[in-house]
């Protein structure tokens, strides 16, 4: 039987495995570690080697053998865990991750990084017992239910040969033959028994229930399958060793899905059945056919606004029951654009789950005593941006713990809690979710970063708001650390995180106290996919806003627009000056309105600052579906992306952050060639 078919499936499931170990590895109380998560983790890493040895990966499954060795002795108590042993668990939770990484480009993993990370768990189990060979006694037998659920039989833990009674229901006539194919290859099959739907099989075999589960698992759900132990005939009821754990530290009333074995068990029979309900109604689908659908509905939505713009020319009452039409159509491809999209949000936990290791490994380094938080974590964000959130994120949460938070000692001196707070949160603000990283740490050092600022030669005064100096940190290579650490000081990154931040259509903002703490907020749109956008025209091009920046539209008077040497033109907004870019200018766009008294002012916010953007006239509010413009043309200057209008004609999307720095580029450019001319007239 060729399995390969299977192997992505598998990478899949073992990856969400790993990531629950390591989340659970993190939750235990050393002191008194829960019996349920010890369950968990085992499980875990027992369904991993399973499917490991099944599709043949050697070092994968020797690997996840001895770190299920240790925790079989751990959850049956012959094993004290410490913290050093949990670091040694969370590396191998990280060589597994590479190895199957590796396994997944086609390749083998490094010999010697496998060889060094059995070595730390045999070293282990050298330091804590009798070595890998000492076994865990058996959890005392619990007579079994007929029909026992496959995890119950997983329990009952790997020996030496024995007969099965294996049982499917819910299958096909093809899964019928492929199961009992591949049952051959696990044992010696003493009678098989298919029925409608259903297959009936003695096996008399070495493997364990759990490897079994595991190998059907690749061709069926877990929930079609039961498997009970045969006592063998000669058997006579034997007192348990004194080893021997009690029934209620190994539970055998489990019904875990395969896909979530690494989770506690529930703690009644109903959560476990709407556990299994839930697994068995989703459905994994590739990314890649999500976003042709989303493509597809885009050009659906796309189609639909030419219909709509060329019915504005119909005679309403002669064409009133195809307008009326058309108007279904419109609700029901924004109701198919809204669940299409759902689809490819995603919870911010999948972000945030990274961080307690993270956390964890940086403020030990440090020799700092931090304590996470978390808010909105059900808060959900296109996949897309979740992807790309993670690098900048993790950068803002270790300059915390490096820069932000105190040592214990300083904390305590301060009259602080020794161990400091780092909190992330996320929440919905209108059209975008609002991202922050936050810190009770020492804040930010006004002086320290003006005199730095001043030796970078950037422009700066002892007069400018505190919201401007803290966005220089942003600057390329600025950094106030003392001295260089493997985790900070180089003076990259926060560029980076900026930049990487902007070309996903949002900011960044700082607020901080000297003694109090930072707070890092991120704002970003809630998809790429689509934008709420506000079409303005310029001469005869029609541009669009997005509507997340806009603040408010006004008409000037002659005597609220001013002039200032050096910074051109500014609007003076209800006592606020605020200063005044031409759109004609930056693009360039003849035939436009030159007098901003005979135009529109289109009031925006972006990057902590509020300008004034000249048009000609405002279009109207939409939905717009983006179009990247890099991947179908090149990079513009001042335009994040594309989309197509209602009548087929082309529309820019404003890249309203970049707007300021166009304006000083310009101005900078019209000083430059002035001071030119003056210097060739006295030259002549």
């Amino acid at each position: 039987m060729d399995l390969s078919q299977f192997t992505q499936a598998f990478f899949v499931e073992a990856v969400e495995l790993l990531g629950e170990m390591e989340h659970l590895l993190l939750e235990l109380d050393l002191d008194s570690p829960d019996a349920e998560q010890l369950n968990a983790i085992f499980r875990a890493a027992h369904s991993i080697k399973g499917g490991a040895a099944t599709f043949g990966f050697t070092a994968l499954t020797d690997t996840t053998h001895l770190l299920e060795t240790l925790l079989d002795r751990a959850r049956h108590g012959q094993l004290k865990l410490s913290s050093p042993m949990v670091d040694a668990f969370l590396e191998t939770k990280d060589a597994l991750q590479e190895q199957m990484t590796a396994y997944q480009a086609g390749n083998e993993p490094e010999p010697e990084r496998v060889a060094h990370i059995c070595a730390v768990l045999q070293q282990l189990a050298l330091e804590h017992g009798n070595g890998e060979q000492a076994s865990a006694p058996a959890p005392v037998a619990a007579p079994a239910p007929v029909a026992a659920p496959a995890a119950e039989a997983a329990e009952a833990g790997e020996g030496g040969e024995g007969v099965l009674n294996v049982s499917f229901t819910g299958l096909s006539d093809s899964e019928t033959n492929l199961l009992s194919e591949e049952l051959v290859n696990l044992g010696q099959v003493l009678s098989s028994t298919p029925g409608k739907g259903s297959l009936d099989v003695r096996l008399r075999t070495a493997c364990a229930p759990d490897d079994i589960v595991a190998v059907c698992c690749f061709l069926i759900d877990e929930s079609q399958i039961r498997i009970r132990r045969e006592a063998p005939a000669d058997a006579v009821a034997q007192p348990a060793p004194e080893a021997a754990v009690p029934v209620a530290a190994a539970p055998v009333a489990e019904a875990v899905p395969a896909k979530v074995a690494a989770a506690p068990a529930p703690a009644a029979g109903g959560a476990a059945a709407a556990t299994a309900s839930k697994e068995s109604s989703s459905i994994r689908v590739d990314v890649e056919k999500v976003d042709q659908l989303i493509n597809l509905v885009g050009e659906l939505v796309i189609t639909q606004s030419m219909l709509t713009q060329a019915a504005t020319r119909l005679d309403p009452v002669a064409y009133e029951q195809f307008l009326s039409g058309l108007g279904h159509l419109e609700r029901n491809a924004r109701d198919l654009q809204e669940s299409v999209m759902s689809i490819r949000m995603m919870p911010m936990d999948y972000v945030f789950s990274r961080f307690p290791r993270v956390i964890r490994d940086v403020s030990a380094k440090l020799g700092k005593q931090v304590r996470l938080d978390t808010f909105g974590k059900e808060t959900e964000l296109d996949k897309g941006l979740i992807e790309r959130i993670v690098d900048p994120l993790t950068h803002l949460v270790r300059n915390s713990l490096d820069h932000g938070i105190e040592t214990p000692d300083q904390r305590t001196a301060k009259g602080k809690d020794a161990t400091g707070q780092l909190l992330l949160s996320a929440q919905h603000h209108g059209g975008n979710i609002v991202i922050e990283v936050s810190d009770d740490g020492a804040g930010l050092n006004r002086e320290k970063i003006l005199a730095k600022a001043l030796q970078k030669g950037l422009p700066v005064s002892d007069t400018m708001p505190d919201e401007e100096v803290w966005q220089l940190i942003f600057a390329p290579g600025f950094s106030t650390a003392e001295q260089v650490t493997d985790i900070s000081g180089r003076g990259v990154g926060m560029d980076v995180v900026k930049r990487n931040i902007q070309e996903m259509g949002g900011h960044v903002e700082i607020i901080s106290r000297e003694g109090a703490g930072t707070t890092t907020r991120i704002v970003l749109p809630l998809t790429l996919a689509i934008l709420n956008g506000m079409s303005v025209k310029v001469g005869e091009e029609a541009y669009i806003l997005p509507l997340s920046y806009v603040i408010e539209s006004l008409q000037p008077l002659s005597e609220h627009l001013h002039s200032i040497t050096g910074e051109g033109r500014v609007i003076k907004v209800r006592g606020e000056y605020l200063p005044l870019i031409e759109l004609h200018r930056v693009f360039d766009v003849a035939g436009a309105q030159d007098d901003a008294t005979q135009g529109i002012l289109v009031i925006v916010q972006a990057e902590n600052s509020r300008f004034a953007l000249l048009v000609d006239e405002l279009l109207g509010q939409h939905q717009v579906v983006v179009k990247n413009l890099e991947t179908n043309y090149r990079k513009v200057p001042g335009i994040s992306a594309a989309t197509i209008l209602g009548d087929g004609s082309v529309a820019f999307i404003i890249d309203v952050g970049a707007m300021p720095r166009i304006r000083r580029a310009q101005a900078a450019s019209a000083v430059a060639l002035a001071d030119a001319a003056r210097t060739e007239a006295v030259s002549a």
